[in-house]
């Protein structure tokens, strides 16, 4: 991914934080010879060497599990808020830009099985359960529902490169920096009032 030095994001700490965050990505191969993307959680977690992994699974159905064994090249893109910013907030001429957070890692896939996909099923409904009224619990699964397990894939992906990019008019000064927070905030629209508490926080 192409980032200016000025939105390069290399803080370890927040780039982590970002992916629990923001954990639903888009997994991307070739598979059978051209591009496939699946839409997918895909967690950040540490593997039992201690090493820094996603993990993740697809159904079975879908084709693009079959091309990981013989081509374990694996992209994962991970996006945050973003938002239009138009160029008649600034106090001089220039063009319209979009603001935004995203993340890209690069890895090895791999497919695991066993009781290691339970283990990650488990933290997976755990996670996004956690502030239901009624929240499920794999473990409370019948057997049958269980079997449902056997209809996907799941995989480990072993990091091997983050880039990771904050495009947040860092390239503004501060008068017009927070010409831009001030109105953005104003649009009542969720993404670009994400954008805007981004900016806030964001280094300079």
């Amino acid at each position: 991914m192409y980032i200016p030095d000025s939105n390069k994001n290399e803080n370890k700490e927040e780039i982590e934080k970002f992916l629990h965050a923001n954990s639903f990505g888009i997994l991307v191969n070739q598979t059978h010879g051209k591009l496939w993307a699946t839409h997918i959680p895909l967690e950040l977690d540490t593997n039992e060497n201690g090493k820094q992994v996603l993990y993740g699974h697809i159904a079975k159905e879908n084709p693009q599990w079959q091309s990981f064994n013989n081509n374990d090249q694996i992209l994962a893109i991970f996006n945050g808020p973003h938002s239009y910013i138009s160029s008649s907030w600034y106090d001089h001429e220039n063009v319209p830009t979009w603001n935004y957070i995203a993340v890209h890692i690069y890895g090895k896939i791999k497919i695991i099985e066993g009781a290691i996909v339970v283990e990650h099923l488990k933290k997976l409904v755990d996670k996004y359960e956690q502030n239901s009224a009624n929240p499920v619990r794999v473990e409370d699964f019948s057997r049958k529902t269980m079997m449902q397990t056997r209809g996907i894939v799941a995989f480990e992906i072993e990091i091997e490169e983050i880039q990771a990019t904050r495009k947040l008019s860092q390239n503004r000064d501060d008068k017009n920096y927070q010409n831009i927070i001030l109105e953005l905030e104003k649009t009542n629209d969720n993404q670009s009032i994400a954008v805007a508490n981004e900016m806030k926080k964001c280094p300079r």
